[in-house]
């Protein structure tokens, strides 16, 4: 099973962009789905989580401006990202955790700029 991601792409300052993520297949057992990011040269660090009770997690650089959803059940997250800074700019990743097993999914990474 993997997780397929769409969305991203080039945006201007203050923009708008939309990512979804879906898996391939049913994984079970899973607790979380999720968005992380990486910018060059920095390491992967999480953008927000959205648990199965349905709390949300935003990291404080995107509260206000993202809003993650989706059904963790169904194995679908998406991430609307408003008021995009170039400081978004970065390559994102979908994830899916199972804690039962440790096992973590990713998806394969979607470019995402933000130009000035």
């Amino acid at each position: 099973v993997q997780l397929q991601a769409s969305g991203g792409g080039l945006v201007q300052a203050g923009g708008s962009l939309r990512l979804s993520c879906a898996a391939s297949g049913t994984i079970f057992g899973v607790d979380r789905m999720g968005w992380f990011r990486q910018a060059p040269g920095k390491q992967r660090e999480l953008v927000a989580w959205l648990i199965s009770d349905g709390t949300t997690i935003y990291a404080d650089s995107v509260k206000g401006r993202f809003t993650i959803s989706g059904g963790v059940a169904k194995n679908t997250v998406d991430l609307q990202m408003s008021g995009l800074k170039p400081d978004d700019t970065a390559v994102y990743y979908c994830n899916a955790w199972v804690p039962d097993t440790g096992s973590r999914y990713w998806g394969q990474g979607t470019q995402v700029t933000v130009s000035s």
